[in-house]
């Protein structure tokens, strides 16, 4: 099993309140991260800390505006004080996230220290999000 593997299918810790996502997004730091959209090809190097930085702003305003809910509980990590991997689900793609189905969903993104490998798509993606990761990096 490869090192993504390992980490993608290991204990994870959610983040469940806003006040909590709020903390930890400072706690991932600069560069040297990938960032993964799933149903997208994986990316072959990490990105800036730019990159970063403006993925983070964006995708916490998105989960806030779309997760209709008073809690966070779409974001989990392998460490909460020190992450170096990070699953996000998509708000409108939840189905069962915690992991305690036979086939829980794919996360929306994956943020990781080690390259990431193609978790291919569950089910098509909404042209609507496509274009929204697409227009992030313009």
């Amino acid at each position: 099993m490869s090192e993504f593997q390992k980490l993608y299918s290991g204990r994870l810790w959610a983040v469940m309140s806003w006040q909590q996502l709020e903390a930890f997004w400072p706690r991932i730091g600069g560069a040297g991260w990938f960032i993964y959209a799933v149903g997208e090809p994986p990316p072959s190097a990490p990105s800036s800390a730019r990159a970063l930085s403006a993925f983070i702003a964006q995708l916490d305003a998105l989960l806030r505006r779309e997760h209709h809910h008073d809690y966070c509980g779409i974001v989990y990590a392998d460490r909460l004080d020190a992450p170096g991997f990070v699953k996000i689900f998509d708000p409108n793609h939840l189905g069962v996230s915690c992991g305690c189905s036979d086939k829980p969903p794919l996360p929306g993104w994956v943020l990781s220290r080690v390259a990431p490998e193609d978790l291919g798509p569950a089910a098509a993606l909404p042209e609507g999000r496509k274009r929204w990761w697409r227009g992030l990096f313009k």
